[in-house]
């Protein structure tokens, strides 16, 4: 076997039977090749040892084909569910997915990930703000590298879309009071969280609109112990016949918790969450949630990037929503 540098196109071309200009395409991610001469020619790649000349190709078309995204924690739920929407947009699109992390160690800007990402060949960076960052309102992306942020607040920057966090809430909110129940409690995520500070405040705002005094909070770290905590404590409250937790695994955690304290759910106390995060996950499924569509935003998300890097225009100063979908199971009376 040859060494890979020393493999042309026309090595692949031959020991695939196609033309160089086939081989060009599938190196190029072009959706114009039939799939089993794509398998054939990608099959000659890897016995060969064939890897595209990106530097060449960026020279040659004046992009990578890939995408950059910047998050917090690839491992919470939510992230993971967009992230697999940017990477299986990208790989539809013929594009390539690079990630990164925020560090840890420092406090997170984005003007750092953003020169960071400048250094390696991508064409546009996605970041993924679940979390609040030192220069929200001072970062200015350059032309020649497009940003699009998922947050919930909107930029006047750059273009941004994110969930309907705080819309999402009062729905939830206004569901429970429509079924008869005089208060609603809430277990929130951690302060850290921007989507679980958006949540509280919808929670807040859905039962001041009502008239309706506000409840004690109950602070959760979005695990399923810290929401079977609340419950314990929630089962005392004598008001309490409804409780939104800010995420599923909550949820449930406070639903156990209730009924270990003596509480029937849904007979005296309705509970739901938010994300639809436990299908599969928790037999015989009974939590009413809210579910966020992440997958659907990890999508737009890529697409909103990849306009910027043909040169469309995307508005900024505005942020494009995605809706949450109520989804009704049995937790609720």
């Amino acid at each position: 076997m040859r060494k890979s540098g020393s493999v042309s196109m026309l090595d692949v071309a031959k020991a695939a039977g196609v033309s160089a200009q086939t081989v060009s395409r599938v190196a190029n991610g072009s959706g114009e090749v039939r799939p089993e001469t794509r398998r054939k020619v990608e099959q000659a790649m890897n016995a060969l040892g064939y890897r595209p000349n990106y530097a060449a190709r960026a020279l040659k078309h004046g992009r990578f084909r890939n995408v950059g995204v910047v998050l917090f924690d690839m491992t919470e739920f939510g992230n993971a569910h967009v992230l697999n929407g940017v990477v299986d947009a990208a790989r539809d699109r013929g594009y390539a997915t690079t990630i990164r992390t925020f560090d840890a160690g420092r406090p997170p800007t984005l003007q750092e990930a953003y020169d960071q990402m400048k250094q390696l060949p991508v064409d546009g960076v996605v970041f993924v703000l679940e979390q609040a960052v030192l220069d929200f309102d001072t970062f200015a992306p350059t032309q020649d590298l497009p940003v699009v942020l998922i947050s919930e607040e909107p930029a006047n920057h750059c273009p941004t879309i994110d969930s309907d966090q705080y819309g999402g809430s009062i729905a939830l909110v206004d569901y429970l009071l429509a079924k008869g129940h005089g208060t609603v409690y809430h277990i929130a995520g951690p302060s850290s969280s921007i989507a679980a500070q958006s949540r509280l405040r919808g929670w807040r705002d859905a039962l001041r609109q009502q008239g309706i005094a506000v409840p004690s909070t109950y602070i959760g770290d979005w695990s399923a112990d810290s929401g079977y905590q609340a419950g314990l404590a929630l089962a005392h409250e004598h008001d309490c016949t409804a409780v939104y937790a800010a995420n599923d695994q909550m949820a449930y955690g406070a639903m156990v918790g209730l009924r270990e304290a003596g509480k029937s759910v849904p007979e005296d106390v309705s509970v739901v969450g938010v994300d639809d995060s436990l299908g599969g996950v928790v037999p015989r499924l009974e939590l009413t949630t809210m579910r966020i569509k992440f997958n659907e935003l990890g999508r737009a998300v890529f697409a909103m990037v990849v306009s910027q890097c043909h040169g469309q225009d995307v508005p900024v100063g505005v942020k494009t929503v995605i809706p949450p979908v109520l989804v009704e199971r049995s937790s609720v009376r």
